[in-house]
């Protein structure tokens, strides 16, 4: 998200010039993201949506827009949002990594692996993309699949607590119980706060 001087001064100026040229996408962003800054999420939808209907090429404010309606639960809207994103900006990785997330929640599965793979296929370093992918083939219960992508994850980003988590929960699925235990006292070490239940379901694995 691009963000303009937020100042009263700033917001006053940007006002003024979308009262004079209504078709202003540009001063219509402007003032979306001062009120998302602000915490005003239904004024930031009205200025984003306006930037966006004036014909302006802004796939940032579709972004934004995806993130408001994220909030607001519309996960079919945040797809739609990410994919007008990609359609003006094609290697904008983040839109197919919010898109993949989306996909994930409405257990479209099949639909955010494609979008995720598409991210990490621009951007390899996006940790949440990886992590997202993982539990999509935790979703499709490909364990192996899973395993393979948390391993590749924990190796450039080995302080991501979550991404252990996952990985233990993966291999105790394969029941390989030893690798699922590592992962998740890694996870532990970290400040990840694993379920109470996954924990237990390990414990009888554990040496005494």
């Amino acid at each position: 998200m691009r963000t303009p001087q937020c100042s009263e001064e700033f917001i006053n100026q940007q006002r003024k010039l979308l009262k004079e040229q209504p078709d202003c996408g540009t001063a219509a962003y402007n003032l979306g993201v001062a009120a998302l800054e602000r915490g005003k999420l239904a004024e930031a939808r009205a200025y984003f949506e306006e930037a966006v209907t004036t014909g302006s090429r802004m796939f940032e404010a579709w972004v934004n827009l995806g993130y408001i309606y994220f909030k607001e639960g519309d996960l079919e809207k945040v797809v739609e949002a990410n994919r007008r994103a990609v359609e003006i900006e094609p290697r904008y990785a983040r839109g197919y990594a919010n898109m993949g997330f989306a996909y994930l929640q409405m257990a479209r599965t099949e639909e955010a692996i494609a979008a995720l793979e598409k991210a990490l296929e621009l951007n390899p370093e996006m940790v949440q993309a990886w992590a997202n992918l993982a539990n999509a083939y935790l979703q499709l219960d490909d364990v192996d699949k899973a395993i393979e992508t948390g391993e590749k994850l924990v190796a450039f980003a080995p302080d991501f607590a979550l991404a252990h988590n996952n990985l233990a929960f993966a291999y105790y699925k394969k029941q390989d119980y030893a690798r699922a235990i590592a992962h998740v006292d890694i996870a532990r070490g970290l400040g990840f706060e694993v379920p109470p239940a996954f924990l237990a379901a390990l414990e009888p694995y554990r040496d005494k």
